[in-house]
C-alpha cells in the first residue's frame, strides 16, 4: 500500500503560536510540507523561511490561498482576523486549522461554519489542551466508566502574569480569552453540554485591568445537562508559575491531573523540602499538545474523518463566555439558551 502524499501547508501568523507551529511543521510532522509563511514583518518571515527551509513567503494571505500547492492553512494570526481568513480559505477550497476563537461574534461564527460546510473542507479549532496526555487520560477514565457516574469537576487555571493592558482592552475579557480554554475542557472531559453558568469575579491583581473594564480573578460554576456540577477558578497571576489542574469525582472514584514541573528534582534540608515550579506559561506547558493537535488535523485530512475539534466545538465555549459575562454583570445564573447571535 502506498503512503499518502504529503499535504502542502501554508501558515498565516508568526506570533508565539505561529512560530511553534512552523517549527513543528518543519521538523516533526512528516505528513505535511510547509510551502509558505505569511506574516506582517518581512524580515521576520524571511528569517523563519531561511531557518526552516520554507520556499515561499508573503505578507498577503490571499497570495497564499491562491497557491495550488497549498491544500491546508493554519490560521495563527491576530484574533480579529481569524474569521475573515478562515472564510476566505474555505472558499478557496483549503482545509483550515484555526486558532481559537473563530470569532467573538456568534453570527460570524455561524456564517463561517456554513461556508465551511458548503465548501466541504476540514475545519479544526485550536483547543490544544484536549491533546494533553494527562487530560486525555482523565477523559478516558470518565468515558470508560472507570470513575462511575461523574458528579463534580474542578478545573484550576491560573496564568503566571497578567497580559498587557492593551491586549486586555481588545481581548473580549477574561471569559473569552482565558476561561474559554476551561469551558472547552469542561465539555470535552464530561462529554456533555453545559446548560447554565454562574460567574463571580473581581479585580485582585491589577487595578488597571478593572479600569479597562475587565476582571482578573473569577470562579465559575457550570451545570451540565446530565447533572454534573463543575467549578472553574481563574487568576491572571500565579506567582509560582502556570497552574493547570483538573479533578473529576464520580460514584466509583476520582481521577485527577496535577501540574507538570520543570524537573523532578527535590531538595530536602533542615528547613523542609523544595521542588521545582510548574513551567512558566502555555507554550512551555503544552508544547507536546500543540504537536499532537496538528498531527490529528493532518490525520483527519488523510483519512477523510471528522476533525477532533469541530467548528461547533469552537462555537460552544464562546456562548459559555458570553453567558459568564452576563452572569457576572447581572449577578445571577444564566442559561445558555439566553445567549443568541
Amino acid at each position: 500500500m502506498s503512503k499518502p502524499s504529503k499535504i502542502g501547508v501554508g501558515i498565516i501568523g508568526t506570533g508565539r503560536i505561529g512560530k511553534l507551529h512552523i517549527e513543528h511543521l518543519a521538523q516533526n510532522i512528516p505528513e505535511a510540507e510547509l510551502i509558505a509563511i505569511c506574516g506582517l514583518d518581512p524580515a521576520d518571515i524571511e528569517s523563519l523561511a531561511e531557518q526552516f527551509n520554507v520556499p515561499k513567503t508573503t505578507n498577503d494571505y490571499t497570495v497564499l490561498l491562491a497557491d495550488p500547492q497549498i491544500e491546508a492553512v493554519l490560521v495563527a494570526s491576530a484574533t480579529d482576523t481569524h474569521v475573515e481568513i478562515s472564510q476566505a480559505a474555505a472558499r478557496a477550497g483549503k482545509h483550515v486549522f484555526c486558532e481559537k476563537p473563530i470569532s467573538l461574534d456568534l453570527g460570524q461564527i455561524d456564517e463561517t461554519l456554513a461556508i465551511v460546510e458548503k465548501a466541504g473542507v476540514k475545519f479544526q479549532v485550536g483547543f490544544n489542551r484536549r491533546f494533553d496526555a494527562g487530560f486525555m487520560r482523565i477523559r478516558e477514565g470518565i468515558a470508560s466508566g472507570e470513575i462511575g457516574e461523574p458528579h463534580i469537576m474542578r478545573i484550576t487555571s491560573r496564568d503566571p502574569a497578567p497580559p498587557p493592558i492593551e491586549y486586555v482592552k481588545v481581548s473580549g475579557g477574561i471569559f473569552l480569552d482565558m476561561t474559554i480554554h476551561d469551558f472547552d475542557m469542561a465539555r470535552y472531559l464530561i462529554g456533555d453540554e453545559v446548560v447554565e453558568v454562574y460567574a463571580a469575579g473581581g479585580v485582585r491583581v491589577d487595578p488597571q485591568i478593572g479600569e479597562a473594564g475587565d476582571i482578573d480573578t473569577a470562579v465559575i460554576t457550570l451545570r451540565f445537562r446530565n447533572g454534573v456540577i463543575a467549578t472553574i477558578d481563574n487568576s491572571r497571576e500565579a506567582v509560582y508559575g502556570y497552574d493547570q489542574r483538573v479533578e473529576v469525582f464520580g460514584s466509583k472514584g476520582m481521577v485527577a491531573a496535577g501540574n507538570l514541573l520543570t524537573d523532578t528534582v527535590t531538595f530536602s534540608g533542615s528547613e523542609g523540602t523544595r521542588a521545582a515550579s510548574p513551567p512558566y506559561f502555555f507554550v512551555e506547558r503544552y508544547r507536546p499538545a500543540y504537536l499532537s493537535e496538528l498531527r490529528a488535523f493532518f490525520a483527519c485530512i488523510q483519512k477523510d474523518t471528522p476533525p477532533p475539534v469541530t467548528g461547533e466545538d469552537g462555537r460552544a465555549p464562546v456562548v459559555m463566555g458570553f453567558a459568564a459575562l452576563k452572569s457576572l454583570r447581572e449577578n445571577r445564573p444564566v442559561l445558555l439558551s439566553e445567549i443568541q447571535p
